[in-house]
């Protein structure tokens, strides 16, 4: 079950950038080359004084693969989010491995995995998974008080692992488009200083039609790929921070009931 919504998950997420990309194209083409933001009607003509978007249709074949790492970060941003709020759970963290201490100082290590099922999410599972274990220990008497407490302990490691990489799914995208929108960026920015020098370059008066083409590509490229960029750095660093909040609770959880376990045991 874990393994095919792991795969599923997968194939959604490799739909999202050529999605983005259909997506970025049909807005460049039929929103910003609309003829009403043009002279003339014609996106061939400079665009209307104070049209912005003409403005960016001006920005040339780049801005639809810099809008397409835009509305692909958005996405991946609100899906991220919203994963993450679930991994959180209903209530505070602090708050459940309080209660789940209490739990066991009591030897009520069934309330203790109620508890759990009640407030979900992934700090949630490691806590129940490693009560589990804690059960079933407890009625081991082939095994030493060392020995339970490690098989404890791997237990709730192994629980970590499975649980982090769906916290970090996703992420690298992020960095990635960090990276890659500052270069694309730049990309649309030389070719648009290009057209620009070559326009000025022309026998006589310079096209000035063409030297305006080309410092609007020049500038609405650099804009969207820092813009881009900011905005991927900026929310990969906020997740990042976010999950590492959540791996420490799964650390400190696990400790608990490691100790409790010890203390409540000869």
């Amino acid at each position: 079950m874990k393994k095919a919504r792991k795969k599923s998950k997968i194939q959604v997420a490799s739909l999202v950038i050529p999605a983005a990309f259909v997506i970025a194209e049909l807005i460049f083409a039929f929103v910003f080359g609309s003829g009403d933001n043009f002279i003339g009607g014609n996106h061939d003509n400079m665009p209307i004084v104070g049209n912005f978007m003409g403005t960016i249709y001006k920005g040339g074949f780049i801005v639809p693969i810099l809008m397409t790492l835009l509305l692909t970060v958005i996405t991946f941003c609100i899906e991220r989010f919203v994963a993450i709020r679930r991994a959180k759970g209903k209530n505070q963290a602090g708050q459940l491995i309080a209660d789940v201490k209490e739990k066991l100082n009591t030897h009520k290590v069934a309330e203790a995995i109620v508890l759990c099922d009640n407030h979900k999410g992934s700090l949630a599972n490691v806590i129940k998974s490693g009560l589990l274990k804690y059960q079933e220990v407890e009625k081991d008497d082939t095994l030493s008080k060392e020995q339970k407490t490690l098989a404890i302990q791997k237990d709730v490691e192994e629980s970590t692992s499975l649980e982090l990489p769906s916290l970090e799914q996703n992420l690298v995208i992020l960095a990635t488009i960090s990276s890659v929108s500052t270069l694309m960026g730049l990309l649309g920015t030389v070719l648009g200083m290009i057209r620009s020098f070559a326009a000025m370059s022309s026998a006589g008066a310079p096209d000035s039609t063409k030297l305006a083409t080309g410092i609007s590509e020049a500038l609405i490229n650099t804009a969207f790929g820092i813009g881009t960029a900011a905005l991927a750095v900026i929310m990969y660093n906020f997740f990042t921070s976010s999950i590492d909040k959540i791996t420490y609770s799964i650390d400190e959880a696990g400790y608990s009931i490691v100790q409790s376990f010890g203390a409540t045991h000869k």
